[in-house]
């Protein structure tokens, strides 16, 4: 929050104080187009208002012309591009026709000629495409102190392994090897006649120390790079730290010695321990800084003893002076260190260097890999006032600005890359001549020119006409519409020495109605002339013979001067067309009360200053189309009303869109609605209901501004709901009664059936008459067997 309020007061302050045009107070032309980028001078010679000065010619090209100048008055050159020069990046495949590297293009364009004006940037698109089978030029630097005998062994059979390789990656790549100890003064190494010749203890045969030694030139020749390497022996020193920086300075700066060309260069620094850098000399005595030249005589590095090493910003300067791209290949120990270092280097890499030559070939293609799958531009030093704003497009699509905007990462080989530069300038350079600034991608050779032009004054200064009759008998030069007088004189023409603008017989004619008041209070008497002050704000100006009139003390409308619809002139408002009135705040036009019948106010009432007055008190609105009190009001607004109080009805879902053009306000109850003897203007009372059958009240209205306005109950009038747990209940003992009365009267039913049934049978039972002989068809279930020989005893 801070912050905004901050910010909110800076530019407040500023609109106070004008525009960057108006505040300059510009004297001339190129004085005025200096001052930013919107600024114009009006060079027409009838332009200024009697005591103005001629510094208001200058302001922002929209307001000059709102002032009355013609946009072909107008003076506002614009700055402009060119390019130069615009060879397409090479496309070409590995095994193709073999091209010399200044044939290789990598960047696109490479020379353009910007045009500035201040404050106007002016942009351009470069292109970066990897070529393919790019030559390579590898320079292997090592140091040869005692504790690095087993990387020597490995680095000895590296020349032809290396070379096998990198053919893989180039067709033309070259290797050199070159090393290194300490400084050859104490305390360093130490100096005794024995150690000089052998600073090795014991029965180690070791050689001279030394600083520097180029060792091998840059060579396609691999055996040569291991016959070489093969004679070289270990050396010694007495500190830790070793004198690299010494080393990799010579082999920056000495490019003819190195045999460098115009391509990709690569440094592989090879060592165990750490580093000197500056001001570490001073321990032998050695003062004078580093000169960053070459000092190489017999390929030996012979100024050791004399300046001091280098410092790290230093070395960054060279090698990227020198497009190299460093590796260091370092013992896991210095790990740490020289991750530091890297990210000191622009482009450069490190790599853990171990016990086997295949390891050190391994960290050295890992590590180009890595160092040209990415782009960092860079820019040589800009003249003071002008800047540069990178934006990269890189692969996938991502964009980047600010120092992100400087680099690309991931591009493999034949990837484009796109970054957009652009250049802006504030203010001219004092000579205002041409400038140049280079951009390259670091690493790379190869690099952009930019030709910079500055526009430091504008077109119809060479049509100026010196010592002109119109600048008072030649007293000035007369140009873009003004005088630009000569030295010791002034006015607006001219006309005055310096010496003689204040005497008393001057300040008489500035006196209104011989008043006491010079200017009226709002000027400076100048040469016998009202020149009017200036404003905070750089819309209001004084004008007139005595500055006594203005342009913003006229009657004002919707707080607006002049109702927005005029302009202030000496404190009366000049209306534009159908605008009449002091404040101009009375139109003329009748479209605005034009009903949707295409009546005049509807035809009940009068059109007045493009507002209705309905003569009919039952309308109101703005074409007194509105009957508040009307029937139909109530369910033509219902379902707004319902959607904007409630959220739901018909238009819940269009509700934003179809129900905007009223106020709705809530309240808690219905007393609390506006009533219709408490307002002063017609309200209608409504009561609606929705899909759920409850009842919802508001109250529909015009107010005295001619706005729709709702009152609503913000709470639904809904029919209580019926207690469930009784009906349930009720419900189940109805059943239970009913089941029982069912059954009873069943049961009841059953009885009275089984009586008449048993009455009926008794009855038929008196009735009947029963037959009492013997059944004709009856058979005794007793048979009789008499015994023939049974004689009844």
């Amino acid at each position: 929050f801070c912050h905004y309020c901050f910010f909110s007061f800076v530019f407040t302050l500023f609109q106070i104080r004008g525009n960057e045009c108006t505040i300059t107070f510009a004297k001339h032309c190129g004085e005025c187009i200096q001052a930013g980028a919107k600024c114009g001078w009006c060079k027409d010679p009838v332009f200024l208002k009697q005591g103005e000065t001629v510094s208001t010619r200058c302001d922002e090209v929209q307001s000059l012309m709102k002032r009355g100048c013609d946009i072909s008055m107008i003076e506002s050159p614009h700055g402009e591009q060119e390019i130069l020069l615009n060879k397409t990046v090479t496309n070409r495949k590995k095994g193709a026709e073999k091209l010399k590297p200044e044939e290789i293009t990598q960047i696109q364009p490479q020379r353009v000629s910007l045009t500035l004006r201040s404050g106007e940037p002016q942009s351009f698109d470069l292109k970066f495409k990897r070529a393919e089978d790019y030559p390579i030029d590898l320079y292997y630097l090592m140091d040869l102190s005692f504790s690095m005998k087993d990387d020597l062994e490995n680095v000895k059979n590296l020349g032809t392994s290396l070379m096998l390789e990198m053919s893989k990656i180039t067709s033309d790549f070259r290797i050199g090897f070159g090393s290194f100890v300490e400084k050859t003064v104490m305390p360093y190494i130490s100096t005794t006649p024995a150690k000089l010749l052998n600073p090795c203890t014991g029965d180690q045969n070791c050689t001279s120390p030394f600083s520097y030694k180029n060792v091998l030139k840059l060579t396609s020749d691999g055996s040569k790079f291991n016959t070489l390497v093969g004679q070289q022996h270990i050396s010694g020193n007495l500190d830790s730290p070793e004198g690299g920086f010494d080393a990799i300075m010579q082999v920056a700066v000495c490019g003819e010695h190195i045999g460098w060309r115009n391509v990709t260069r690569l440094l592989v620094f090879s060592t165990d321990a750490g580093f000197h850098f500056a001001g570490d000399g001073k321990l032998g005595g050695i003062v004078l800084p580093n000169d960053g030249k070459c000092h190489l005589e017999n390929n030996i590095y012979t100024m050791s003893h004399y300046y001091d090493y280098p410092s790290i910003a230093h070395l960054v300067q060279k090698l990227s002076d020198n497009n190299i791209q460093t590796i260091f290949a370092v013992t896991e120990e210095f790990q740490p260190v020289y991750q530091e270092l890297k990210n000191l280097i622009p482009k450069s890499a490190v790599g853990t260097l171990s016990a086997n030559s295949s390891n050190v070939i391994n960290l050295i293609i890992d590590a180009y890999n890595s160092l040209s799958s990415e782009v960092i531009l860079e820019n040589s030093k800009l003249p003071d006032g002008v800047t540069i704003a990178y934006t990269s497009r890189c692969k996938n699509g991502l964009i980047s600005e600010g120092e992100n905007g400087r680099r690309c990462s991931n591009i493999s080989i034949g990837d484009e890359v796109m970054f957009t530069i652009s250049v802006t300038s504030k203010g001219c350079p004092k000579q205002g001549k041409s400038e140049t600034v280079k951009i390259k991608p670091l690493g790379f050779t190869e690099e952009v020119e930019i030709i910079l032009n500055f526009i430091c004054d504008c077109e119809c200064h060479s049509e100026g006409e010196e010592s002109s009759d119109i600048c008072h008998f030649g007293n000035g030069t007369y140009e873009c519409g003004a005088c630009k007088c000569n030295e010791g004189r002034v006015g607006r023409l001219c006309e005055c020495s310096s010496n003689d603008v204040a005497t008393e017989d001057m300040d008489r004619t500035c006196r209104k109605d011989n008043s006491t008041d010079i200017c009226s209070n709002n000027g400076d008497c100048v040469c016998g002339t009202c020149e009017c002050k200036k404003r905070e704000n750089p819309d209001e100006r004084y004008s007139g013979q005595y500055c006594d009139c203005d342009n913003f003390n006229c009657d004002r409308s919707g707080n607006q001067l002049c109702g927005g619809h005029g302009r202030c002139d000496c404190k009366v408002c000049d209306c534009d067309p159908m605008w009449s009135g002091n404040a101009c705040d009375c139109s003329l036009d009748n479209s605005t009360c034009m009903a949707s019948n295409k009546q005049i106010c509807n035809g009940r009432g009068v059109c007045e200053c493009g507002t209705c007055s309905c003569t009919n008190p039952k309308f109101q609105g703005p074409t007194c189309e509105t009957c508040p009190t009307c029937p139909g009001v109530c369910a033509e607004h219902k379902d707004c009303v319902q959607c904007r109080a409630f959220g739901t009805g018909e238009k819940k879902d269009t509700c934003e869109k179809d129900c905007n053009d009223f106020n709705l306000i809530k309240v808690k109850t219905r007393d609390k609605l506006p009533q219709p003897n408490d307002a002063s203007y017609p309200v209608m009372h409504c009561k609606e209901r929705d899909a759920n059958d409850c009842w919802f009240y508001y109250t529909f209205a015009i107010n005295n501004n001619t706005e729709k306005e709702v009152h609503v109950v913000d709470a639904l009038d809904c029919p209580a709901g019926p207690d469930i747990v009784p009906i349930i209940a009720g419900v189940v003992v109805g059943i239970v009664l009913i089941g029982l009365a069912l059954l009873l009267i069943w049961k009841l039913l059953m009885i009275i059936q089984d009586r008449r049934e048993f009455a009926k049978f008794e009855k038929e039972k008196q009735n009947a008459k029963w037959d009492t002989s013997q059944n004709p068809i009856y058979k005794s279930a007793v048979t009789t067997v008499v015994n023939p020989k049974y004689e009844g005893k």
